[in-house]
């Protein structure tokens, strides 16, 4: 039997959404979280959802996000 890998144990720094549309039309579904590398040179992205069209955007994680 093939071994996965743990789920991180830290927070994401980043959470990922896409974006469809444009300005205040724009409509925004988080897809995924994102983890810094620590030697801040890229990130680790763990998508729940595969979008077919739009665009994917990284945001800083806030606060209010919780322990998702």
């Amino acid at each position: 039997m093939k071994e996965t890998a743990a789920a991180p144990k830290h927070l994401p720094s980043h959470g990922v959404y896409v974006i469809e549309g444009e300005g205040e039309k724009a409509f925004w579904t988080k897809v995924g979280s994102a983890w810094a590398h620590g030697d801040g040179n890229g990130y680790n992205v763990q998508l729940s959802a595969l979008p077919i069209s739009g665009r994917l955007v990284l945001r800083v994680r806030s606060e209010k996000e919780g322990d998702e």
